[in-house]
C-alpha cells in the first residue's frame, strides 16, 4: 500500500502537473483540447466541459493532454476512433473527413502508427483539418511555448509546494544546528588535530563569531577559501586557548577536518539495494556501535573508517532493536568528481529534524533557493552523464523510483515532498533536452522549421521521432536492467 500510494503521489502527480502546463498554455493560445486525462488507459468516468473531455482513466500514474490537430508524428497524437479501429468498426470512422482506420490512409508510417498503439492511447493518428483552433494552425512560436510550458511548470511547481510546506510546518533543519559547538571527536591526521583541537573542547569564538552554534559555524566554514586560515578560540575545563587551522580544498569538502565530527548519531536512514551494506545484512534504523572493535558514537567516525578501508572488509558491531549483531561489510570503490577513488557501502544517515517557523515571504524565498539548487544539481548531473563522468548505472529507473516513493510514504510528509521536488525538477530538465519525442526535441524541430521558414516533410518528422524513440528505449532498457540487477542477491 505504501508503494502504490507513494508512486501515485510522487510520480503520478508530477506527470499530471507537467501535462497541466501544456493544457494551460494550449488554452491560452486558443488551442482546442479534446482530452485532459488523469491517468492512462481506459476511461473510467469524467465530464465534458466545452470541447474538453475531463476524464479519470484506469491507471493513475500521471495523465495526458490531447490537443486538436496535433502533429501526427507526436506520440500523444491520436483520434477518437482508435477503439473502433481495434475492434474492426470501420464504418463509424469512414463518415468523418480526414480519418481512417489504416496507418497508410492516415498518412503516417506503420512504425509511427505502432508507436501510438504502444502508448495505449484510445485514438487513431490523424492530420489536422486546418481549423483555427487546432495546434498545427498556430504559429510556431506559440507551439514552442506550449511545448515549453510542461517542463516550465515542473520547474516552478516545487517553489509552490515547498512554500506551502514551509509556511504551514516550518523550514526543516538538523536538530543539532542550534546547539553550542562542543567538539565530540576529531579525525586523525586532520588539520584540526594537528592544530591542537581535541575532543571536549567548546568553541567560544570562530573567525570573530562569539559563542557560535553549529549553524553559525557552518556558515563561517562555507565562506572559507583554499589556502586561508581558520582562527578559533576554544575552552576546556575553564582554560582557553587560540588555534589557527590552515585550510585546503579537501578540507572545504570535508568540514569535519576543520571542526571535528558533527553530533550526528550513526543510525542508518536508508540501505541501497544491491550495494555492500545490503549484502552484508545492514538494515534501516541500525545503529553502528563499533568498527573493527573500536567503539564509535558519531556518523563521521563511521564514514572515516569506511573511507580509510581501502576496500578491505570492515567488521561492524550493530545495535538492532536492542540486540547486538556482528556483521562484515566490504566497501566498494567509486570515483568522486575529481576522479579520486573513494570507498562506500551504500547507506544514508538518519538525522533528527527540527523546524523553524517562518512567514510567507521567508518561506517563499527559501523555497526558491532550494528549488534553484536542485535545478543546478540536476543539470550538473545531466551534463556529467553526457560527458561520461557519471555512469548510467547510477541512475534510478521505475523500480528504483517506486522503491524510493514507497519509502517516502512510510517516512512521512517531508520525505514525500522532498522526493516530489526531486522528481519534478528531473522531469522538467530531462524533457527540455533536445531529443526527439521529448518537449525539447519538439522545440528544436520548430526552431529548425522557423530558420528554414518551411515545414519539414512528414517523412523527416517520422524519422526524427523514431530516432528519439530508439534512443530513449535503449536508455530505458539499460536503466531498467541496472534497477533489476541491484535487487538480485547475486549482484556484486
Amino acid at each position: 500500500m505504501d508503494l502504490l500510494l507513494g508512486v501515485a503521489l510522487v510520480l503520478g502527480v508530477m506527470i499530471l502537473v507537467h501535462e497541466w502546463g501544456h493544457f494551460i498554455a494550449a488554452r491560452m493560445f486558443g488551442v482546442r483540447v479534446d482530452v485532459f486525462s488523469i491517468g492512462f488507459g481506459p476511461r473510467l468516468f469524467g465530464w465534458k466541459r466545452g470541447a474538453t473531455d475531463y476524464r479519470v482513466s484506469a491507471l493513475p500514474l500521471g495523465g495526458y493532454v490531447r490537443m486538436a490537430g496535433q502533429d501526427p508524428t507526436e506520440i500523444d497524437s491520436a483520434d477518437r476512433d482508435w477503439a473502433h479501429m481495434r475492434s474492426g468498426e470501420q464504418a463509424k470512422t469512414q463518415e468523418k473527413p480526414g480519418l481512417s482506420v489504416r496507418s497508410e490512409a492516415a498518412g503516417v508510417s506503420e512504425i509511427t502508427f505502432k508507436t501510438a498503439e504502444m502508448r495505449g492511447v484510445d485514438q487513431l493518428l490523424r492530420r489536422g483539418t486546418g481549423a483555427p483552433d487546432e495546434l498545427v494552425s498556430k504559429p510556431r512560436w506559440q507551439r514552442a511555448i506550449i511545448s515549453f510550458a510542461g517542463p516550465f511548470v515542473n520547474l516552478i511547481f516545487p517553489i509552490l509546494l515547498l512554500t506551502v510546506y514551509f509556511v504551514a510546518v516550518g523550514i526543516p533543519y538538523p536538530a543539532y544546528q542550534d546547539k553550542p559547538v562542543q567538539v565530540a571527536a576529531v579525525p586523525a591526521n586532520s588539520p584540526a588535530a594537528a592544530a591542537g583541537l581535541r575532543s571536549g573542547d567548546k568553541v567560544v569564538a570562530i573567525d570573530g563569531e562569539q559563542n557560535p552554534d553549529w549553524e553559525q559555524v557552518e556558515k563561517v566554514l562555507a565562506k572559507l577559501t583554499p589556502n586561508s586560515k581558520l582562527s578559533m578560540e576554544v575552552e576546556d575545563a575553564g582554560a582557553r586557548r587560540s588555534l589557527s587551522i590552515p585550510v585546503e580544498q579537501k578540507d572545504l569538502e570535508q568540514p569535519e577536518r576543520l571542526l571535528g565530527f558533527a553530533p550526528i548519531r550513526a543510525v542508518l536512514e536508508d540501505v541501497a539495494p544491491g550495494l555492500p551494506a545490503q549484502r552484508a545484512g545492514l538494515k534501516e534504523n541500525d545503529l553502528i556501535a563499533a568498527v573493527d572493535g573500536q567503539k564509535i558514537q558519531w556518523w563521521g567516525e563511521f564514514t572515516e573508517r569506511v573511507r580509510g578501508s581501502n576496500g578491505k572488509p570492515v567488521a561492524l558491531d550493530v545495535d538492532r532493536k536492542g540486540q547486538t549483531l556482528h556483521l562484515v561489510v566490504t566497501p566498494q570503490a567509486a570515483t568522486n568528481e575529481r576522479g579520486e577513488t573513494i570507498y562506500q557501502i551504500g547507506v544514508q544517515v538518519h538525522e533528527d529534524t527540527a523546524y523553524k517557523r517562518v512567514a510567507f515571504p521567508e518561506g517563499a524565498r527559501y523555497a526558491a533557493l532550494v528549488t534553484v539548487e536542485k535545478i543546478r544539481e540536476t543539470a550538473s548531473i545531466v551534463g556529467k552523464l553526457f560527458s561520461g563522468r557519471v555512469s548510467l548505472k547510477q541512475l534510478q529507473g521505475p523500480v528504483g523510483i517506486s522503491r524510493a516513493a514507497g519509502q517516502a510514504a512510510r517516512k512521512g510528509p517531508l520525505a514525500i515532498i522532498s522526493l516530489m521536488v526531486l522528481i519534478s525538477v528531473n522531469l522538467g530538465i530531462l524533457n527540455l533536452l533536445p531529443i526527439p519525442i521529448l518537449d525539447g526535441g519538439h522545440i528544436l524541430l520548430l526552431g529548425i522549421e522557423g530558420i528554414l521558414r518551411r515545414d519539414m516533410s512528414l517523412a523527416f518528422k517520422e524519422r526524427f521521432v523514431q530516432v528519439g524513440l530508439v534512443f530513449l528505449l535503449v536508455v530505458f532498457a539499460i536503466v531498467m536492467y541496472n534497477d533489476v540487477v541491484r535487487l538480485l542477491p547475486i549482484h556484486s
